[in-house]
Formats: C-alpha cells, sequence, structure tokens
C-alpha cells in the first residue's frame, strides 16, 4: 500500500491527504499535484460536473479540455469559482 502523502491544501489551507499522482501531465498538472489535496479535487470535480451539465459539455471535445483547465486553474489559483450566469442551484427543499 502506497504512503499517503500530505499536502498543505491551497483550497481548505489545511495539511491534508495529497492525489496520489498528478492529475494530469505539465506545469499545472504537477503544481496541483503538489499545493491540492484529495478531498478539494474532489470538490474541482464535483463542480466541473456542473459546468459540464450546464453547459452540456462534449466531454470527447478537445475544447471541454481547455475547459477543464481552465476551470481547474482558476477554481485553485485564481479567485475562486464563478458559476456560469445561467447556473440555478438545485432547490433542496423539494424532495
Amino acid at each position: 500500500m502506497p504512503e499517503t502523502r500530505t499536502v498543505h491544501c491551497i483550497k481548505l489551507d489545511q495539511d491534508l491527504p495529497g492525489l496520489n499522482k498528478p492529475p494530469l501531465p505539465g506545469e499545472l498538472g504537477q503544481k496541483i499535484y503538489e499545493n491540492v489535496s484529495k478531498q478539494a479535487f474532489k470538490m474541482f470535480l464535483d463542480h466541473f460536473k456542473m459546468i459540464v451539465n450546464e453547459y452540456r459539455l462534449d466531454l470527447s471535445s478537445p475544447a471541454t479540455d481547455k475547459v477543464f483547465e481552465e476551470q481547474m486553474r482558476e477554481f485553485f489559483f485564481g479567485e475562486g469559482i464563478k458559476l456560469p450566469d445561467e447556473y440555478v442551484p438545485p432547490d433542496e427543499t423539494k424532495k
């Protein structure tokens, strides 16, 4: 069993378990690997799932890969998440 890495998560400002490997090749993937916890990365994936659904993005499209990287960069190292203008949060009272 591989040893758990701990990182000081840039998103949650805590020492938490890190990712097992960079989430994508290149500088951004390495930066996320070194500065983002598994917990924060899961938060990002949930956020991106909402973006995909809201904009009906084609996951097989290279353009979507670019959106994924831009969203990731903004989520972890930018101003934070900006929800789409059209986004309406799900109404939790309607069950």
